[in-house]
């Protein structure tokens, strides 16, 4: 296996690239000062409100709330891995990944399995043409309204009936076996796991081969069979279809989960081949994020019968962890009885896509699901809905949709939104008073308000050789007094030990850290000091840090004092506070 890449290779990878050409060769930007400005590709908008800041070497949309460094951007534009990202870039400035952290060969236990599979593969579409008996697979294709050219697409194949048909075409008994292929019993017989079904071959987002589903063609069970978990196929990843997805759009603007292979065929047959299908398993977070990674709007398209509202709240609570600002989860709940391609059938293109349009947000449906048989206006009903949110809304990443919809179940449960968070958080809430607004939901979540350690936040992200002007650290490390003042203290000291650092690349540090979001909003905040005043103001705003903690540290004292507890050491130290 590949070894880790370096934080000072990436450090320094940040530093020699520039995100403006980065970004330009697939955005249309105009300059403005020290930026560059554009549309989102990252959401649909008429008025530019994505920003490249070249001097810091990120990019942030107000719009949507996309952020990141080059590497960001090219994971979420080109679809590309993190190690991937970082080789094209380092191809791009003639940097080499170190030695210990290049891509190791593949392991020996997938040699040979994507060749296996992909000959396979030709076996079966060959046997859709050519076999004696694929009248049966032909006529049941045509009855479900598959072309040959979907057919094609998706890679369509028949494994006739019999035993071990594909394992006299192929041979290599111990290569299908490990492929997933044939199945061996007791006596050493072996024989073709696949057998008289439509075959759905299985790709990864590069387009091999890496298993299959069989769908019977008969009333036999199980209706669809897939292939075992093997060295290259981990049912929990993967996502059949979504390899043809990209194919068809790099960009999709939505990407639909429905249940069935032929579902998703039905669907591309009928001018919608953005759709995906799970593997027989409940959606995981990893298959979310691979769907957001291609689209930042998930529907999921369930029946409407008990079965699917079940498998339709497994899929939220697999979505949770990845939910963050600018991207969307929305659920579909189709008439009883019917299925994706029933639907697509009756009503056509515009009829399922305008059940798209109504489909209910992820926020919506667990409210829904949560206050279903709870009298919300009974106090003992409101705590049971609390009750029951707890538990979702810890699965949530520190983020504005974080904290927006623990406002919401909050304003719904007559709580103050800080102590419901304190209570997700499982920490002690401080007292705090609801500020009054027009819409009763507080203020607005992305403004920043101004304290002395995020204004010293924001200038060290700005310039992080600031880091070398903050003074001792001794008297800050180990203090939590001050909101955010352990993450001030961390930058202090990464500063200090890299102040070469780039913004970009301490934003990368962070990157899916529970500091993320609100190292965002201060690198994006606007805070009116001048490039010239930065390193006065610095100073200024850590004299004031000092003084802030001085004064916190004084009513600990005079606590202590009044109480009579006071140290000989203490008095000394209340002793030097007071003059």
């Amino acid at each position: 296996m590949a070894g880790r890449i370096p934080d000072h290779f990436i450090d320094e990878l940040l530093a020699r690239v520039d995100i403006a050409e980065v970004v330009g060769e697939r955005v249309q930007l105009k300059r403005s000062g020290s930026n560059y400005h554009g549309l989102c590709p990252f959401h649909g908008e008429k008025t530019p409100s994505f920003t490249v800041a070249a001097d810091k070497q990120f990019y942030h949309c107000f719009g949507c709330g996309a952020h990141g460094s080059a590497i960001r951007f090219l994971m979420e534009y080109d679809r590309l891995e993190f190690r991937e990202a970082v080789e094209q870039l380092a191809g791009i400035v003639g940097m080499e990944i170190p030695e210990e952290a290049r891509q190791a060969a593949p392991p020996p236990e997938t040699g040979g399995l994507y060749d296996v599979l992909e000959r396979a593969n030709r076996h079966f579409q060959a046997c859709l043409r050519q076999h004696p008996q694929r009248d049966r697979a032909v006529s049941y294709l045509r009855q479900r309204g598959v072309s040959g050219d979907i057919a094609r697409r998706y890679g369509i194949g028949f494994a006739p009936p019999g035993w071990d048909n594909l394992l006299q075409a192929l041979g290599e008994p111990e290569s299908l076996k490990r492929a997933g292929l044939v199945v061996e019993r007791d006596g050493n017989r072996t024989y073709d796991r696949f057998r008289d079904r439509i075959m759905f071959p299985i790709r990864d987002r590069r387009g091999r081969t890496i298993a299959f589903g069989g769908r019977v063609l008969d009333d036999g069970e199980p209706k669809y069979l897939n292939s075992p978990e093997t060295p290259v196929f981990h049912k929990g990843q993967e996502l059949y279809g979504l390899h043809e997805v990209l194919e068809a759009d790099r960009h999709p603007p939505d990407i639909l989960v429905v249940e069935g292979y032929m579902d998703v065929v039905a669907l591309a047959q009928h001018g919608l081949p953005r759709a995906v299908a799970t593997l027989g398993t409940a959606t995981s977070t990893r298959q979310v994020e691979r769907l957001f990674r291609a689209s930042r709007d998930v529907v999921f398209c369930f029946d409407g019968d008990a079965a699917g509202r079940r498998a339709a709240w497994r899929a939220l609570e697999g979505a949770l962890p990845a939910m963050r600002q600018g991207r969307q989860v929305r659920f579909l709940f189709l008439p009883e009885g019917d299925d994706p391609d029933d639907l697509v059938r009756r009503e056509g293109r515009e009829g399922l896509e305008a059940r798209l349009a109504e489909a209910t947000p992820l926020s919506d449906y667990l409210i829904q699901r949560l206050s279903t048989d709870i009298d919300m206006q009974a106090m003992d009903g409101r705590a049971r809905f609390i009750e029951q949110a707890v538990p979702l809304l810890r699965k949530l990443p520190p983020d504005v949709y974080r904290h927006m919809l623990m406002e919401r179940v909050a304003g719904l449960g007559r709580l103050e939104a800080d102590y419901l968070e304190s209570v997700v958080d499982q920490r002690q809430a401080a007292p705090t008073t609801r500020r009054p607004t027009e819409s009763g939901l507080g203020g607005d979540a992305s403004a920043v308000r101004r304290t002395p350690v995020r204004l010293a936040i924001a200038l060290l992200l700005q310039r992080p050789a600031l880091a070398a002007r903050a003074g001792d650290l001794e008297d800050l490390a180990g203090r939590d007094d001050l909101p955010g003042l352990p993450l001030l203290v961390q930058l202090l000291e990464l500063g200090r030990q890299e102040p070469h650092i780039t913004p970009s690349a301490i934003l990368e540090r962070f990157q899916d850290s529970e500091f993320e979001s609100a190292l965002w909003k201060l690198a994006t905040w606007d805070h009116l000091v001048p490039d010239a005043g930065l390193e006065t103001e610095f100073m200024d705003t850590m004299n004031r840090v000092r003084q802030l903690l001085a004064q916190r540290r004084l009513e600990h004292l005079n606590q202590r004092l009044q109480s009579g507890e006071l140290t000989a050491a203490e008095w000394a130290e209340w002793t030097r506070l007071k003059l």
